[in-house]
């Protein structure tokens, strides 16, 4: 059996899968983000490892964990988690979603050849522009750094003593060539680091080390190997099974993602489209991420008082009733794909005295197809062929949603098995190939489809003329949002 650990930005989720990548046993710890001001977004890390270590254990005291053979991390990309001499964190990371470094983003743009090396458009929620602003506005905390590493690889450090980092995960910094696979010494000290404070590179299917004897010992395992793992979103392609050129999923989480697989380098900076490595050999995808979806559901909710959020789906569904004249733009935590734009905020438009719970929720849920809909456009404007498209996260419970956004996107959805857990199970497969030898071919596979959802050919009419109103009203609104 293997253990998928993947560190999300709510909750830290793990799950055991056997050999025949069924998954016998999961648990999860929830996780708090802290927005100090406008713009902001960190996390202790010290959270991470308590909520990594209670999820484990629980898993301990129903599960035999001694089975265990080997074990693979996913995690939130881009934090930014600074260590000192001791490998104590200097300050709370700062997130993937916070966007007070626009100004470091220009100033990296400046750099000779840096689109050409990284492949990306310099984001606010990338790694080096944070860097950036901490030597410029805490340059107390900048000279006392040791060591740089994405989150993922912190729970790492202290799960084996290894600084390491996958290839998927260090995409993601700024500081990766990524057709070279390789850290970039000229990107690096464009930040005013030196490449020793970085962490090792390796593919995500291969190990960086050994469980600590005290970590197996309390875990109830023995010193297996932990593979490098991959960012959440490459992970959670591996547990779809997306790995070939025309495979892709669709990511219902936190955030939202629409991730191809390609077997060269496609970078379309200028639509804010990643370019980043895969976390298996020879292999790299494409990105459009928008910074807030499953997430505005779960901020619905509360905000219409509903019990829970299958409780306000059910009313919506029950009313099913879509909308003409509400449009919700769902920039809670500002934009990515296509507008790279961190003043954007949600915004409704045409409320009225007869708008109610479920034509508000709906609307978050058309506003979330919506944003996918832009994000499907910069894909496809970069030549990327999409074939099948999985459904992963947590928001793939919701075939009702799905509708929606088949609907929105004119393409059927698939959802398969296990697929809420997504990056975890990649995660546990990504340890089972670093323990096995076996070729991500023969594990890498699409698991079997639970369902399909298929375009409502009168819901495909009516959003495809709303679409555009949405757009022109993040055109309208892009002065008055800064």
């Amino acid at each position: 059996m293997y253990l998928g650990i993947d560190l999300g930005t709510s909750a830290v989720k793990v799950i055991v899968a056997d050999d025949a990548d069924r998954i016998v046993a999961q648990a999860s710890t929830p996780l708090e983000v802290s927005r100090p001001h406008a713009l902001w977004s960190e996390q202790d890390p010290e959270s991470w490892w308590r909520a990594c270590d209670e999820a484990v254990r629980s898993l301990g005291r129903s599960h035999d964990l001694r089975a265990i053979r080997g074990v693979g991390l996913s995690g939130q990309m881009h934090g930014a988690t600074l260590l000192g001499a001791d490998d104590e964190p200097l300050r709370p990371a700062i997130l993937w979603n916070d966007g007070r470094s626009l100004e470091e983003c220009e100033e990296l743009e400046a750099v000779p050849g840096f689109r050409e090396i990284s492949g990306n458009l310099a984001m606010p929620g990338f790694t080096a522009p944070k860097l950036l602003w901490v030597r410029k506005h805490e340059p107390e905390i900048f000279d006392r750094i040791a060591r740089v590493l994405l989150p993922k690889d912190a729970l790492r450090l202290r799960m084996t003593g290894d600084a390491a980092t996958d290839l998927s995960d260090a995409a993601g910094t700024l500081w990766l060539d990524v057709a070279a696979r390789a850290w970039s010494p000229e990107l690096v000290e464009a930040t005013g680091l030196e490449m020793k404070m970085l962490p090792a590179l390796f593919e995500g299917s291969t190990p960086t080390g050994t469980l600590r004897s005290e970590i197996a010992l309390a875990w109830g395992m023995d010193r297996v190997p932990v593979a490098a793992g991959g960012g959440d979103q490459a992970a959670g392609a591996i547990g779809v099974g997306v790995v070939r050129p025309g495979e892709a999923s669709l990511s219902l989480g936190t955030s939202g993602v629409l991730f191809a697989a390609s077997d060269v380098v496609r970078a379309n900076p200028d639509r804010a489209v990643h370019a980043f490595c895969h976390c298996v050999p020879d292999t790299w995808h494409q990105m459009s991420v928008i910074l807030s979806a499953a997430s505005c559901l779960a901020w619905v909710t509360r905000l219409v008082g509903a019990r829970d959020e299958a409780a306000l789906l059910a009313e919506i569904e029950a009313a099913d009733r879509p909308n003409e004249g509400l449009i919700f733009l769902p920039y809670l935590s500002g934009e990515r794909t296509p507008h790279n734009d961190p003043h954007a905020t949600g915004t409704f438009v045409g409320l009225d005295h007869d708008t109610d719970a479920a034509a508000i929720g709906r609307a978050v849920l058309e506003g979330v197809a919506f944003a996918f809909a832009d994000a499907q456009d910069a894909l496809l404007s970069a030549g990327t062929a999409i074939d099948t498209v999985s459904v992963i996260g947590g928001g793939a419970r919701s075939a009702f949603w799905g509708r929606i956004m088949a609907s929105v996107l004119d393409r059927p959805l698939v959802y398969r098995a296990g697929s809420e857990v997504g990056p975890a199970l990649g995660a546990a497969r990504l340890g089972r190939l670093a323990v096995t030898g076996e070729t991500p071919a023969e594990v890498c596979t699409a698991p079997p489809v639970a369902f399909e959802v298929e375009p409502d050919a009168v819901l495909r009419e009516l959003y495809a003329s709303r679409l555009g109103h949405y757009r022109d009203l993040y055109a309208r609104l892009r002065g008055a949002f800064r």
